[in-house]
């Protein structure tokens, strides 16, 4: 089938890794939703985020519907959301965001990948401070005035309303507050009947360190060595 045929099975499969890894991050913020809050999409404010996002990542609604179900079982797993802090090379600020049914399994792997990449894993609080946990919605950007739109959120919470792209490069509207009024302006969003896309928690740093080329380098492939564990949800860095 000669190298064409390769090049688009490396490609396939990079797009398949990548959506596998996706729907089971989803299903885990599934998971933790139903067992904060019930099973009713109604009634649960972050179910119905992990449903919207399931959406947005294109997740089968067989699959949505599966895991809610099994979310809902008693044999279901535990998971618990923890976050781990440490330093890059270059004293770089990471935060990584993991989902995980076993602390002890991930809290090795972490410290693993942050000794192989030449980073150092440390104890809460050690980079923390260095960020600000936020609630972040992206919105369509057609069908309503913007200017209006900010306006009347700033009473539900809202902090920040700018532009942005996805990873197609298409234009959205993103929305940020503090994230203890993630739910506010989330009732406050779909009371208006704006056009959510999707909706999650991020870790927004309070100054950032420009390094260059190859030092940067290093510092996003331990991002990287992170992001490939099963457990780990999120990576945050200060980078530039």
């Amino acid at each position: 089938m000669g190298r064409i045929f390769e090049t688009r099975k490396h490609t396939m499969f990079a797009r398949w890794n990548k959506m596998a890894k996706a729907f089971t991050r989803i299903s885990r913020d599934i998971a933790i939703a139903v067992r904060s809050g019930g099973p009713s999409i109604d009634s649960n404010p972050a179910l119905r985020r992990a449903v919207q996002n399931a959406r947005a990542a294109n997740m089968p609604k067989e699959k949505i519907d599966g895991a809610i179900k099994r979310a809902s079982g008693q044999d279901q797993k535990d998971y618990e959301t923890i976050v781990y802090e440490g330093y890059a090379p270059h004293g770089i600020a990471v935060l990584v965001v993991t989902a995980t049914d076993n602390p002890q399994r991930t809290v090795a792997n972490v410290r693993s990948i942050f000794k192989d990449w030449g980073g150092n894993m440390g104890q809460a609080g050690t980079v923390g401070f260095l960020f600000k946990h936020m609630g972040v919605f992206r919105l369509s950007p057609d069908g309503y005035d913007h200017d209006e739109v900010e306006l009347e959120l700033i009473d539900h919470g809202l902090e920040e309303l700018g532009e942005g792209t996805n990873d197609k490069g298409e234009r959205q509207v993103i929305v940020r507050s503090a994230f203890e009024d993630f739910g506010r302006l989330q009732s406050a969003i779909e009371a208006k009947k704006l056009p959510l896309v999707s909706a999650e928690s991020e870790y927004i740093p309070t100054m950032t360190t420009e390094l260059d080329a190859d030092r940067a380098k290093e510092v996003l492939e331990l991002a990287d060595a992170l992001e490939q564990d099963d457990d780990v949800q999120q990576v945050f860095t200060n980078l530039a």
